[in-house]
């Protein structure tokens, strides 16, 4: 009988920092009336996710990516089951092996392609995925690790998910092959189906890249 009288009460009592970002922690007194002890038992609370996002976001904005990947890494770590969690971790460890050493860099192109990957089969229809896998394959040399074909590979995945997002990749990869010719018919196909201020900078780009001026007057 005295083993069913083990806990009493349970008293939960909230205590709040008074900084900005103030954090609430349960505290939960259970008194063992076997023993006459008390015991405490601190509950941390639940990431707040959006908050840490926001975070993230704040930081990539301002071109901290140690700090936006601390953020993203948080968000990994509490939910591994949302894709765009993955997708912004991993864009912001690219942007971090841009900044890096040669070597330093290396050594993230493995978790990159992991973390864009992980989104893709998380969501089978995340397009910033795999038009930032189809920048990391260009990007990349041959030695290791890059390749047209697997850049192409992503491109028309894109293509069947979103044409207008799959011109653009497409005329992406003719473009950085300098193959003027096919990347501007692409471009004008994305136009032709986004008409944004997007697909027209494209063309932008493009015509004054190749020096073509007419074509740009014409664009208006």
């Amino acid at each position: 009988m005295r083993k069913l009288a083990l806990l009493v009460y349970m008293l939960v009592a909230f205590l709040y920092t008074q900084t900005t970002n103030a954090i609430c922690i349960g505290r939960f007194y259970v008194f063992d009336f076997t023993t006459y002890h008390s015991y405490i038992y601190i509950v941390e609370p639940e990431p707040d996710l959006k908050q840490l996002e926001a975070l993230g976001d704040k930081a990539g904005q301002n071109k901290n990516w140690e700090l936006a990947l601390k953020y993203y890494r948080q968000l990994v770590q509490a939910r591994p089951d949302i894709a765009n969690y993955h997708y912004k971790y991993g864009g912001a460890l690219g942007m971090l092996a841009k900044e890096s050493n040669k070597f330093k860099a290396l050594g993230m192109i493995g978790e990159i392609k992991k973390s864009f990957e992980t989104a893709i089969k998380l969501n089978r229809n995340h397009i910033e995925a795999r038009y930032a896998l189809v920048e990391l394959y260009l990007e990349l040399p041959g030695i290791v690790g890059g390749s047209e074909r697997k850049a192409q590979q992503y491109a028309l995945e894109l293509l069947t998910i979103s044409p207008l997002d799959g011109n653009l990749a497409k005329g992406r990869i003719a473009e950085y092959f300098k193959r003027y010719k096919q990347a501007e018919s692409f471009y004008l196909q994305a136009h032709k189906i986004g008409n944004s201020k997007v697909t027209k900078q494209k063309l932008i780009n493009l015509y004054k890249l190749t020096r073509q001026f007419d074509k740009l007057q014409n664009l208006g």
